[in-house]
């Protein structure tokens, strides 16, 4: 017997279907083995020694594999062709050396495509485990952890609210914090444009003036509205004539097909996917059979999907849309071992796979496979220059026209935001102008003058990175490589360093703070071009072209002498320190010949950075005489500064003072002045605060009053999550805080009764908040939370809950994780009364006792439901 093993159990069931008897498919699901996340798992004075741990919830699939391997002939290792699947097959085949249960021939097969004749032929061909690429992968996991493990003590000592720092997300962070840098210094410059509207031969269109006075005009030439209204009138007041009329053909090239990185950004920009969201959705494709492996730096086809390629192009079109030649794209990945074929689908006669999301992203492949064998689009761009009678003013009028679309007939690549120089963007309709279909004009003619308008523009400054045009510029830069995007991305807004608004990238506070600490005290390490030459050293270890313990050491030479150095700092020097380097933002000068730093509560005090336990703030040197606060958010903004407590009123009750406070997280009112007094945040929907409404703000929990059947109280509140009513430990949400002090019996006991009625196991899952959340299922399309279930944390994707393992920390469990217990938990399939319901059918005359004592097991249902 043959022992196969792959990761996941989607993929071994297929791959069992090729091989036929003889052959024992088994699933890794992902990952075995980890580092331990403690001191000492990598010790740089035994040559970089790795400790490794296999992960509680492996334990028993690596069991399983075990068990198989004691009577296997041969171990085939067929994880994924790249650097992690081949670390994977590495951990697999270390763990059964170390059980004493390795058989004697062990091989490694890879193919690109989970198809019968992909499959087929990798096994016919195998090889040995490549161990350039396990080196690598082990000089990236020891370097990510060195830098976590090392730097991480010191952020948390030093910089109060950091979580961690890794050697690639930090620097990917930088590059949103000097995006914002960048909007933040932008000054905004007023130009004008002035466009005549004409007509020929009754086609109308429009022509910009390009010279005035015998002088060149550039975009910003004209930045006043009086030079804008004496230039109009000039063009109104002239006569023009055309001057010259050019024309010239274009080509446009299909790009090629996708690689990893190509993939998630047009993903992000025609579909609105994130990268981890592509990624998994990719990889349900691909284990599905439906496209070749999504992690690739390369772009060619193999010749017989090329072929294929043709035949559907000549099948879907006719022949002119089919070049001569194949064309044959060539990658630019540095590191050819890692570079595998493009993206492309396995059949191109199936234009439509599944439905959802797996339907669009398997679509966007297609056609961009397809279109990248496809002839070129031919073009043909006409200028047009009018001149008025004095010579001095000239127009100019440009279209375009598509004589032939070729692969445009199919497929269009997505374009990123058009920045120009000065950081302007394109105006309203001036990036269509290209497009236009002019009239036929030839030397001589005077087309009619319309109207002429002076339009006034401001430029505008860089836009935020949205994950397409983020994932671009790390890939420029060679920041990471492209399998590593989707993580990186997903590993800064779990952190909360970033947030997404409206797809675009923010810096939240702690992100900003996280690299202000790095650039001032680790400029090295998170320099752009420092970590694409590691990467490139790292490339070169998988190439066998570098030894991985010699790239640790340089590294660790550097890198640990300066975090003691940083350790061995008072906190109050890191802030100083800090405080200066981020002067420009936390105090910028703002032109009025005023110190910035001055207090502007006491009007003598100095305003500086300090350091607290919820994070960095901005006070007053007067302190605590003058209590003046800011957020390190608001940068120099005064807005929302806190200049102390703000006095309400006294609790008639008490007599105790009712003040207006605010903290980290927002305004919130206080009775009394004790190191235990009581609060109360002040909603969003609140407005402003006087002491009434502070006080029953302050007075919460409500009581609505006994519930009619249990005799139980039930009470309204605010909660971290908004206001509710409580009953009976069961919740039902509020509308409004105004419903938390108005809601009367009726209404609470109706509420209360819908939430139950709709509060199955789903709906209760829907109302509860996740202790985290990932992105959506790749098996349900429905989001994958992790929850607090009556019997322990459970994962779930909507349809499926599994619980976690016992020693499991909830809030560190990873998405690779939280997807192999869910698919673990599914092919166990369905639960026991399930089967014998489904069994039932069998006897006619078993039927009628299971179906009276079918409406019994409806609680016991229930109850297991409510464990996950």
């Amino acid at each position: 017997m043959k022992l196969v093993v792959v990761e996941s159990p989607a993929k071994a069931k297929t791959i069992e279907t090729y091989l036929g008897p003889g052959h024992k498919v088994l699933a890794s699901y992902g990952h075995v083995r980890d580092l331990p996340a403690k001191d000492g798992s990598v010790d740089p004075d035994q040559g970089f020694a790795m400790e490794w741990e296999t992960y509680p919830d492996k334990a028993t699939r690596l069991k399983a594999i075990a068990d198989e391997a004691k009577g296997a002939d041969s171990l085939i290792l067929a994880t994924d062709p790249d650097r992690e699947g081949e670390a994977i097959s590495w951990h697999v085949q270390e763990v059964l050396k170390k059980r004493k249960v390795l058989p004697a021939d062990v091989r490694r097969v890879t193919f690109n495509a989970i198809t019968k004749a992909a499959v087929l032929d990798a096994m016919a061909h195998p090889r040995a485990l490549d161990e350039d690429l396990i080196d690598a992968y082990r000089a990236r996991r020891a370097l990510d952890y060195l830098v976590g493990f090392t730097l991480s003590p010191v952020l948390w000592r030093k910089l109060p609210g950091a979580k961690s720092a890794g050697r690639v997300q930090s620097v990917a962070l930088r590059l949103v914090v000097d995006r914002e840098r960048e909007i933040e210094l932008f000054r905004a410059q007023e130009y004008w444009s002035v466009v005549a509207s004409l007509e020929q031969d009754g086609v109308g269109f429009s022509a910009r003036l390009v010279r005035w006075k015998g002088q060149k005009l550039d975009r910003l030439s004209i930045g006043n509205q009086g030079d804008a209204e004496a230039a109009k009138r000039d063009v109104e007041a002239g006569r023009f004539s055309v001057e010259s009329v050019e024309t010239k053909p274009l080509t446009r090239n299909p790009p090629p097909p996708f690689t990893t990185s190509t993939l998630q950004q047009e993903a992000a920009r025609k579909l609105g996917f994130s990268a981890s969201h592509t990624m998994r959705v990719a990889q349900d494709l691909y284990e599905q059979g439906a496209i070749t492996y999504m992690r690739t730096d390369g772009v060619q086809m193999d010749g017989s999907a090329i072929s294929a390629a043709r035949g559907a192009i000549a099948n879907r079109y006719d022949g002119s849309y089919v070049p001569d030649k194949p064309r044959q794209y060539t990658t630019k990945a540095k590191n050819a071992q890692e570079a595998h074929e493009a993206i492309r689908p396995t059949d191109f006669g199936r234009d439509r796979i599944g439905g959802g999301d797996h339907a669009r992203l398997y679509e966007l492949v297609w056609k961009r496979a397809l279109a990248s064998q496809m002839a070129s689009a031919r073009l043909e761009r006409t200028t047009v220059e009018l001149v008025d009678g004095s010579g001095s003013h000239t127009l100019r009028a440009t279209g375009q026209v598509v004589l032939f679309p070729g692969y445009l007939a199919l497929y269009e690549e997505g374009r990123d935001d058009p920045v120009g120089r000065s950081g302007q963007q394109a105006e309203a309709g001036e990036g269509d102008e290209d497009a236009r279909r002019l009239p036929r004009m030839g030397d001589g003619d005077a087309p009619a003058k319309k109207d002429v308008l002076a339009e006034q523009h401001f430029t505008q400054p860089p836009p935020r990175y949205s994950e397409a045009s983020l994932v671009k510029k790390m890939e420029e830069l060679g920041i990471g490589r492209p399998s590593t995007y989707a993580s990186i991305l997903q590993t800064l807004k779990d952190r909360e360093y970033v947030k997404l608004e409206k797809n675009r990238f923010h810096a939240n506070e702690t992100g900003r703070l996280l690299t202000a600490f790095l650039e001032r005290f680790f400029e090295r390490y998170v320099s752009y071009d420092f970590t694409a030459g590691l990467e490139d050293q790292l490339d070169d270890v998988s190439g066998g072209r570098a030894d991985w313990q010699a790239v640790l050491e340089a590294f660790w030479r550097d890198f640990k002498p300066k975090t003691v150095e940083v350790a061995d700092q008072k906190p109050s020097e890191v802030t100083a320190a800090l405080d200066t380097f981020l002067e420009p933002f936390l105090f910028p000068d703002k032109g009025d010949g005023k110190d910035a730093r001055l207090c502007p509560n006491c009007g003598n005090g100095r305003l500086a950075l300090r350091g607290g336990r919820f994070g960095a703030f901005v006070a007053c040197s007067n302190y605590p005489e003058c209590k003046y606060t800011r957020r390190f958010a608001q940068g120099g903004s005064e807005e929302s500064a806190d200049a102390g407590p703000v006095e309400l009123g006294r609790d008639p009750a008490t007599g105790a003072e009712v003040t207006r406070r605010t903290g980290r997280f927002g305004a919130y009112v206080q009775l009394g002045d004790e190191k235990d007094a009581k609060r109360a945040s002040i909603p969003k929907d609140v407005g402003e605060v006087e002491l009434e409404m502070a006080l029953r703000l302050l007075s919460l929990p409500r009581t609505v009053g006994a519930h009619p059947e249990t005799g139980k109280e039930i009470t309204a509140s605010i909660g971290r999550y908004g206001p509710y009513l409580m009953h009976d430990g069961k919740y039902a949400r509020l509308q409004s805080t105004a419903e938390v002090f108005e809601t009367g019996m009726n209404l609470a006991v109706t509420k209360l009764a819908e939430a139950a009625a709709g509060g199955g196991r789903g709906a209760r899952t829907a109302s509860r908040e996740p202790i985290a959340a990932f992105g959506d299922s790749p098996v349900t399309g429905k989001p994958v939370k992790v929850m607090e279930g009556r019997f322990g944390p459970y994962v779930t994707d909507g349809e499926t809950n599994a619980t976690l393992p016992k020693g499991t920390d909830p809030k560190t469990l990873t998405e690779e994780a939280a997807l192999a217990l869910l698919a673990e938990r599914a092919a166990k399939g369905p639960a026991k009364g399930k089967a014998k319901k489904k069994a039932a059918p069998k006897a006619a005359a078993a039927k009628k006792a299971p179906a009276k004592k079918a409406p019994a097991k409806k609680p016991a249902a229930k109850k297991a439901a409510s464990k996950g």
